[in-house]
């Protein structure tokens, strides 16, 4: 197995180890993920005709399991287009997410996922920024 070769590729590897992991439990106990995320758990039997969590939470499920998958091989190819892509993007989810929580979309405890959105775009960025000053550094110098 390949493990990233970068701080910022470790970045991406968590993230993406986290996506596929949560997208796993989505797909296999949807309500232990509902739970987790803060949303009410109402059993199968008392939803009611035209509920379709369940659908949805298997979809999300599924693109975040994909996602997952997307992001570990991002990170061991340590594709930097693509660290830099998910920095810009990762923190418009948790400009998103935010507002779904101040709009009464989403219950308050939702912020925890804005906050690993906007946690993990800014720690990427970060670890990018320092490489690339490592590097200028490495250049000039030679």
């Amino acid at each position: 197995m390949k493990l990233p070769r970068s701080l910022s590729g470790w970045t991406i590897a968590v993230f993406g180890a986290m996506a596929l992991l949560m997208g796993a439990v989505g797909l296999a106990q949807p309500d232990i993920l509902l739970g987790l995320l803060g949303f009410d758990v109402v059993p199968a039997a008392q939803r009611a005709d035209g509920d379709y969590t369940r659908t949805f939470m298997a979809a999300s499920s599924m693109a975040s399991f994909n996602m997952g998958v997307y992001y570990l091989l991002a990170a061991v190819t340590d594709w930097r287009p693509f660290f830099r892509f998910t920095v810009v993007f990762r923190l418009v989810t948790t400009v998103v997410f935010s507002g779904l929580i101040l709009l009464d979309v989403a219950p308050a405890r939702f912020v925890g996922v804005a906050a690993w959105e906007g946690l993990g775009a800014v720690a990427t960025g970060v670890a990018l920024l320092v490489e690339r000053r490592r590097g200028e550094r490495a250049t000039a110098t030679s």
